[in-house]
């Protein structure tokens, strides 16, 4: 489908908006998990010590197995493939029943694909290569529909590399999907942050793995942290625990670059998300609609 077009350029006459989304666990188990309490950071860290590169280059990524519980299974494996019939693997998460969030070139890459990808198949809670039934533990759904930005789509702006793909099926109903907010800069620096997604190198795209390490600096429009990351986790959502006794995730951030995507003048070695701002949140709240809206409380 052709992209929606995009509040960011009329930022400044915008009305005022809600701060975050709500989010779902889904009708699946609310078993809890316990990767969630084991691995998962919660609110703020101690002061940053020198040198930030201590952590960026030792893989401190843990593979999650218990994928089928939340949040990890709001969390999916897609296999992108082009017209050309090129295939890319990446990460996506679900903002909605119908709508999965993930970066701008998952979706749309000059390189990648040419232009718009052909077909992503989303798979939710992926857990490893075996029979379908034991590792796609709520199935996949095959898109054709995707919306992005369009700064990313007119110029392929890292600021702006945030995509969507729209399911015909409602699965979020059943997986649940993340609440999404929007923080300012004073609020997030020195956060703890959650990755978890599909690299390329462990698994091949078919296993999750989790990171976290705290955001070290905030740009206008992205955030930047020491979390380990690899191709194939572009699309990841980045998110935070507010305080030690919530349980409930909120995304502030979508992953699309390893260290190579931070300007040099920055002089930190990190990995980085483009922002959820006030019209990232606008532009979900629309693509949300758009597949069908959320479930009335």
């Amino acid at each position: 489908m052709t992209n929606p077009r995009s509040p960011f350029e009329s930022a400044d006459t915008a009305p005022v908006r809600p701060t975050s989304t709500s989010g779902s666990a889904g009708t699946a188990s609310g078993e809890p998990s316990r990767s969630v309490r084991f691995l998962t950071v919660r609110g703020r860290s101690g002061p940053l010590l020198p040198p930030f590169e201590s952590i960026i280059g030792r893989d401190e990524r843990v593979r999650i197995v218990d994928t089928d519980l939340s949040p990890w299974r709001m969390v999916c494996s897609l296999q992108m493939r082009g017209p050309n019939g090129s295939g890319a693997i990446g990460t996506g998460w679900l903002v909605g029943p119908r709508t999965v969030l993930t970066a701008g070139h998952c979706v749309f890459s000059t390189s990648f694909f040419g232009g718009w990808a052909a077909t992503i198949d989303v798979i939710p809670g992926r857990n490893g290569s075996g029979p379908a039934a034991e590792s796609e533990p709520f199935g996949r759904v095959t898109s054709t529909s995707f919306s992005s930005v369009d700064r990313w789509q007119s110029s392929e702006d890292p600021d702006f590399d945030i995509g969507c793909i729209h399911l015909d099926e409602p699965i979020g109903e059943t997986v649940g999907w993340f609440s999404v907010g929007v923080r300012t800069a004073e609020q997030l620096e020195g956060f703890q942050v959650n990755v978890s997604g599909y690299p390329g190198d462990r698994g091949n795209g078919t296993a999750q793995f989790h990171g976290n390490n705290r955001i070290v600096q905030v740009s206008e429009r992205r955030l930047f942290y020491e979390v380990d990351t690899f191709g194939g986790q572009s699309g990841a959502p980045v998110w935070i625990y507010e305080n030690d006794d919530t349980t409930k995730p909120l995304a502030v951030g979508v992953h699309a670059y390893g260290t190579g995507g931070t300007p040099s003048t920055l002089g930190i070695t990190a990995n980085s998300a483009p922002r959820i701002t006030p019209e990232v949140l606008a532009l979900v709240t629309e693509w949300v609609t758009q597949d069908g809206g959320w479930p009335s409380p």
